[in-house]
């Protein structure tokens, strides 16, 4: 049940008919797991925190830097040198104590992976490499976990939902990351963030994206996006969908599957 608090809090929310009372009610009751605390997962957390979502954890080793904050919101000058995590736990608790917020402050691996994904409902990758992209998306579906993922170019973006666990209308696996990306680009092709730059305002869209993904994940409402990657160019400014289907030949869910465990990413 929604205090008189909550009630108030979330009016906004409430009002709306594709949510509503038994919406906001699922968002209190849902708990969210968000990979990084940097320029994509600041938005995120804050958002979700913002809508109500119950508990909230995050996953992130690293301390704030200066060259941070100009995309990493929930982070501010003073946090400089501070983890990632307690700064991120400052500021949630602050925007809605109503919100559990467990931090986790290590790297995610082959190791821990799945212990933390299979301890909540879903899963927001924020990750800035390939490697944890992987490794996160074969433990959500041995999990079988929902995942929201998202990437930043200089001037683009793009996300998805993955729910490779489950079925289609049509009795199919839904289509898995690896169908996405089969392989990940040779070392070196894809700069990393401090090399090429990054657009502040474009984590932010993002990762606000993500955080509306997962409410609607949550509560239910419209068309997600299981089999469609939405890819943003902020240059032109232009939103395009692109469709996807399921690989047979993915080591996932494909007709002779192989990856059962994640040893692979030992």
């Amino acid at each position: 049940m929604l205090s008189a608090d909550e009630l108030e809090r979330y009016a906004r929310h409430i009002v709306l008919r594709e949510v509503g009372g038994p919406g906001q009610n699922a968002l209190k009751q849902s708990s969210v797991l968000v990979i990084g605390a940097g320029g994509l997962g600041a938005p995120v957390l804050m958002y979700l925190a913002a809508a109500g979502v119950g508990r909230l954890g995050v996953v992130d080793d690293d301390v704030v830097s200066l060259s941070n904050l100009q995309r990493q919101i929930i982070h501010t000058t003073s946090d400089i040198g501070k983890r990632k995590v307690d700064s991120a736990a400052a500021q949630i608790h602050a925007l809605n104590p109503h919100v559990t917020f467990e931090a986790h402050p290590m790297r995610l691996d082959a190791d821990n992976a799945m212990a933390l994904i299979s301890n909540y409902d879903l899963v927001l990758d924020g990750s800035d490499n390939f490697e944890t992209r992987y490794l996160v998306a074969d433990a959500c579906f041995l999990a079988k976990r929902p995942l929201i993922t998202a990437a930043l170019g200089q001037f683009d973006g793009s996300l998805t939902t993955i729910r490779a666990h489950e079925k289609n209308a049509q009795g199919v696996f839904n289509p898995t990351y690896r169908c996405l990306f089969p392989e990940a680009p040779p070392p070196g092709t894809v700069p990393a963030c401090a090399e090429a730059g990054v657009m502040g305002a474009l984590a932010g869209l993002m990762g606000s994206m993500m955080a509306l993904e997962a409410i609607r994940e949550i509560v239910g409402f419209g068309e997600g996006l299981v089999g469609r990657l939405l890819m943003v160019d902020a240059r032109a400014m232009r939103f395009e969908t692109l469709r996807y289907a399921r690989d047979p030949q993915n080591p996932l869910n494909g007709d002779a599957a192989v990856i059962t465990d994640l040893s692979g990413h030992r």
